[in-house]
């Protein structure tokens, strides 16, 4: 841990020899950016593109919101979540799929989260959700339909009326195989995605 923080420290003085311009100063902003969260003790040290720091950043803030009233009985090492981006209207603009994978948030059921558009308004909410989130090619109301696992079933969850539901649980069960065609989103597990505090 040592090694890594004088390793963020060079690569600091070196970027501050740069450029001054922060917009275009991206390995300043990484390193700071890891700095924080290696003292947090949240830090992945692979690379965060600018763009992923935008979007940590929203979803922090809209999770300071939503949770305001879980923030105070909750544990330093319950506040973190794990995200993945995905366009799920072919707007050209991401969603967020927003998930947790500690006590707090998960139960024998599965797990919490939330779906937010690019602004980082709340598309949906949902509970008793396993990772990873399967996106279908089908749609309805011009949003992909999502294959969601509850307690080793899969379920079909479609847009209805702007919302998906939030318990994927009392949806149509899926039958068969899970198609080829689908992409995988927030799988925790498999993809190693980074864990941020909030």
């Amino acid at each position: 841990m040592k090694n890594k923080i004088l390793i963020l420290i060079g690569i600091l003085v070196l970027s501050s020899c740069q450029n001054k311009d922060n917009s275009k100063n991206i390995v300043k902003t990484i390193v700071q950016d890891t700095l924080s969260k290696t003292l947090g003790g949240t830090a992945d040290l692979s690379e965060v593109s600018e763009k992923d720091n935008k979007a940590v950043a929203l979803i922090r803030k809209q999770l300071q919101v939503l949770l305001k009233k879980d923030l105070p009985v909750m544990s330093k090492g319950q506040r973190f979540f794990y995200y993945d981006a995905f366009d799920l209207n072919n707007d050209q603009q991401n969603e967020y799929f927003v998930g947790f994978s500690n006590s707090y948030f998960c139960g024998s059921g599965g797990c919490s989260g939330y779906i937010l558009n690019n602004n980082g308004k709340v598309i949906n909410s949902f509970t008793v959700t396993d990772f990873p989130i399967l996106v279908t090619t089908n749609s309805s109301e011009k949003f992909y339909n999502l294959l969601m696992q509850s307690r080793g079933t899969f379920y079909l969850v479609k847009m209805k009326n702007g919302k998906y539901p939030s318990n994927p649980s009392v949806q149509e069960k899926w039958k068969g195989q899970v198609p080829k065609e689908t992409t995988s989103v927030l799988d925790i597990q498999g993809k190693k995605l980074e864990r941020y505090s909030f």
